[in-house]
């Protein structure tokens, strides 16, 4: 069986096509066939003026036709596509899902913040860790943080913020947002273990191969502090040439930091882990948990 899940985030769309097996533990695992990620960057133009332009509605269409290729290629079985940020401020967005389905076959569900963080908590990382310690993921986005506390063995909270990478690019994070986050992580995590962060998503992942790190270590805060000054210090070009990143990955490092610090900072977390996952492969074990289901049902008759 082969699994996709499309992710069409304020900054880019990602496929990801997988295969479950079995590891010699018995467990499920998910062996990735192939990450495809077109930078789309809708919430450059949704968060400012509201709607998806004629532009960028082509680029998207011609995304998912390029995806649903794919996907054939591979020989995919199920699929699942699911849109955030972006897609859920435009006012053009059912217009947008109506032509994709129309032409492609796939059907893209808009889903909340709060069921993105969900899905994204459903890689179990912090299962795989000490009981000594509570885990917060954070997963930065173009336009919006979702966070998720783990401890003591259960789920704590889960909380969607619209900070995110393009809209403070945008200037459209107002301080009150920002105090509202602050208060929030800090008197939700109040009181629990001490905090280890999990972060995910395009630039916390750049960071970690930056620093050359070994799979599983953790960053310290104070290493990420380090590289938003370093960052700070360039311009984008003289960013994208010294440290060799796309364009659109130079301009959106520098707010991702200040999201991951400040709520690192705030949550009295002073490491990180970097799994490198990220929505896509939570939407895959989510599709893979929802045909598990259908299939238990499908037995009892």
């Amino acid at each position: 069986m082969r699994l996709a899940a499309i992710d069409i985030g304020s900054n880019a769309a990602r496929l990801l096509i997988a295969e479950p097996a079995f590891d010699n533990n018995g467990k499920t695992v998910f062996n990735k066939l192939n990450l495809v990620r077109v930078p789309l960057r809708l919430g450059f133009e949704v968060f400012e003026k509201g709607a998806i332009s004629k532009e960028k509605k082509g680029m998207i269409l011609q995304t998912m036709k390029a995806y649903s290729h794919l996907m054939n290629a591979y020989g995919v079985n199920h699929s699942i596509a699911c849109a955030t940020s972006a897609m859920r401020d435009a006012s053009n967005s059912e217009e947008v899902i109506r032509k994709v389905r129309m032409e492609t076959g796939i059907s893209i569900e808009i889903i909340s913040g709060d069921l993105e963080a969900s899905i994204i908590y459903e890689n179990h990382v912090a299962e795989q860790m000490d009981t000594d310690h509570s885990y917060m993921y954070m997963d930065v986005g173009g336009g919006s943080t979702e966070l998720t506390f783990f401890a003591e063995g259960r789920l704590v909270f889960k909380k969607s913020f619209n900070i995110g990478t393009i809209r403070l690019l945008k200037d459209m994070v107002e301080d009150q947002l920002w105090s509202e986050m602050k208060e929030f992580i800090k008197q939700k995590t109040k009181g629990y273990k001490k905090i280890v962060a999990i972060g995910t998503g395009g630039n916390i992942n750049k960071v970690f191969s930056l620093s050359k790190k070994k799979d599983g270590k953790p960053l310290s805060l104070d290493l990420l502090k380090d590289y938003l000054k370093e960052f700070s210090s360039f311009n984008l070009q003289e960013r994208i040439q010294t440290y060799k990143l796309r364009e659109d990955r130079a301009d959106v490092i520098v707010p991702a930091l200040h999201i991951y610090i400040n709520a690192m900072r705030w949550a009295d977390a002073d490491e990180i882990y970097v799994p490198k996952i990220g929505l896509a492969d939570g939407l895959i074990q989510h599709l893979y948990s929802q045909l598990q289901k259908e299939t238990s049902k499908g037995n009892q008759f």
